[in-house]
């Protein structure tokens, strides 16, 4: 039994042994395996992590052009928005005083209009005034014309009977001479 005691230790000592060479051998070449694996892993990642500013770097840089570009595109909306704004403003305005003009005209030209109807009016009355004085004195003077026709064969009548009567006393004279 004591052979058993050294045996089999020494047994698995020998396995040990075995396993141990196998693994010491090959473990300090893992490890620098595995070193160089993470340096190359770290110079990868730093590589990878250089391409990635880079790239971040490029897009930022693109960004910053096209918020620029936006920026600029903004302003010029804005600068547009304002003018057009502006421009609003004016045109109401100038639309309101042309609306007030054209009402102060128009009023005036209200005033005006009644002025004139009322002239127009008094026109036409004095017209109907003088055409109906102007009938009146057609009529008159018809009128007058006939009377003075009248006359003129009242006043030849009267001297016919005047120059008759005179012709009469005259042959009354002479007939009274006679007797």
């Amino acid at each position: 039994m004591n052979k058993v005691y050294i045996i089999f230790p020494l047994i698995g000592l020998l396995i040990f042994g075995g396993f141990y060479l196998s693994f010491s051998s090959g473990y300090e070449a893992r490890l620098t395996a595995v070193k160089v694996a993470a340096e190359n892993v770290k110079k990868e990642k730093a590589k990878q992590q250089i391409l990635d500013r880079e790239k971040a770097i490029a897009a930022a840089i693109e960004a910053s052009k096209i918020r620029a570009v936006d920026r600029a595109e903004k302003e010029r909306l804005d600068e547009l928005k304002k003018t057009a704004r502006q421009e609003a403003d004016d045109q109401r305005q100038r639309a309101y005083e042309e609306r007030k003009r054209l009402r102060e005209q128009s009023d005036r030209l209200k005033k005006d209009l009644v002025e004139v109807k009322a002239g127009v009016d008094k026109v036409t009355e004095e017209k109907k005034k003088h055409v109906e004085e102007e009938i009146f004195l057609k009529n008159y003077l018809k009128q007058a014309e006939a009377n003075v026709g009248y006359y003129y064969n009242l006043l030849d009548k009267i001297n016919a009977a005047e120059v008759a009567r005179a012709e009469a006393a005259r042959i009354a004279a002479a007939a009274a001479k006679k007797s």
